[in-house]
């Protein structure tokens, strides 16, 4: 998780989800917005205390946890 700097984790922050540099801004909320059409620019414009790298790591973020594989598991004999 070394690549994630702004990505914070509290248990008295947010209910412990991955937040944005101990801010009360959850990476959640982040990619909702970009999901939702919103670019880079408008985001900084409604919270001014982002930062574009703030951005591009929920991004990679996301990305890290989306990146699974699937395990085919054999049956157990009975």
């Amino acid at each position: 998780m070394e690549k994630f700097n702004r990505i914070t984790f509290d248990p008295n922050l947010m209910g412990g989800r991955a937040c944005i540099r101990g801010m009360r801004v959850t990476v959640a909320l982040i990619l909702n917005l970009v999901a939702n059409g919103m670019t880079v620019k408008q985001i900084i414009k409604e919270y001014p205390y982002l930062e574009e790298e703030d951005i591009r790591q929920s991004l990679q973020y996301a990305a890290w946890l989306a990146d699974e594989s699937v395990q085919i598991l054999e049956p157990l004999a009975a």
